[in-house]
């Protein structure tokens, strides 16, 4: 008798081994896809912060009217960074790029001064540019407005692109993970329908009966997302040595939003699968759980 409890809980021990960490491989694909749609949310504003607005100021702008204009512009909600350029510094970066000084041709100074602006990614995109566009226009000694039309266009097309089919795929692995999950806790209370019976014959409520299965899958839930956490936190631990220019994407919210959902999903799907399970077997008749 001795050993046959013995090798009982051996056995449950193995499912619960088999259990944890097949859910933390899932649990780990699925931090994967929430760490990549995190991700490229990140890297979407950083491009699109990145992209230069360039105005041209007219010739007879001196350089306080410029300091004043940038303060004015500081104001506006649209501006992430701003950098003027004086005509003596667009000299000098045009000798370092041209080899030569044109004055020795020109005789004066062919540069302009302009203001180099960055904007915040909600409203670098080609419908925002063009209201923005007209507005800086409207300023006194701005002679044009330029920036890359069709490198914001495929920015955001590519990034619309990229969005759909990382949704899709998170959409597909949650409805992959529940099933794997799910057949693996199903499995596990499987070994124990006769036990449920029992203990449903001598007059234990559902509620009784259900509460120790939920909270066991609950904890191997828990223990399978923390090694998953452990899994993708080493993983992004071996990407910042690789390249540690990483850091301005994977920010600390990035890290916190994938292992909170993980963590979540992880207890969630766990409750929600020993749930389902239990009490398919407590609507099962003792002739039924033979034949299953």
């Amino acid at each position: 008798m001795r050993k046959k409890n013995k090798k009982t809980r051996s056995r449950h021990g193995l499912q619960a081994v088999t259990l944890c960490i097949s859910t933390a491989m899932v649990l780990v694909l699925l931090g994967l896809v929430v760490f990549a749609v995190c991700t490229a949310r990140n890297l979407s504003a950083y491009v699109k912060q990145n992209i230069v607005v360039t105005m041209m100021l007219q010739d007879d702008m001196t350089s306080g009217e410029a300091q004043q204009f940038c303060t004015k512009l500081k104001a506006r909600p649209y501006i992430h960074t701003l950098q003027y350029i004086s005509k003596e510094q667009a000299l000098r970066e045009g000798i370092k790029e041209l080899g030569t000084d044109p004055r020795e041709f020109a005789e004066t100074n062919p540069f302009l001064s302009s203001v180099e602006v960055t904007l915040t990614s909600d409203y670098a995109n080609s419908d925002s540019l063009k209201f923005i566009s007209k507005e800086l226009k409207a300023y006194p000694k701005v002679s044009e407005v330029k920036y890359q039309k069709d490198l914001i266009d495929s920015v955001n097309a590519n990034i619309a692109k990229i969005s759909i089919v990382l949704l899709a795929l998170a959409v597909l692995l949650t409805i992959v993970s529940f099933s794997l999950i799910n057949n693996t806790v199903r499995l596990s209370i499987y070994a124990r329908r006769f036990s449920i019976h029992t203990m449903k014959l001598v007059g234990a409520s559902w509620g009784f009966i259900r509460a120790p299965f939920v909270r066991h899958y609950v904890l191997l839930g828990l223990l399978a997302a923390l090694i998953a956490c452990c899994v993708l936190g080493g993983g992004v631990y071996a990407l910042f040595m690789y390249e540690p220019e990483v850091l301005d994407l994977i920010t600390w919210e990035v890290l916190a939003i994938t292992a909170g959902t993980v963590v979540v999903f992880g207890i969630f799907i766990t409750a929600i699968c020993s749930i389902i399970s239990v009490n398919k077997f407590l609507r099962m008749k003792a002739g039924d759980l033979y034949k299953i």
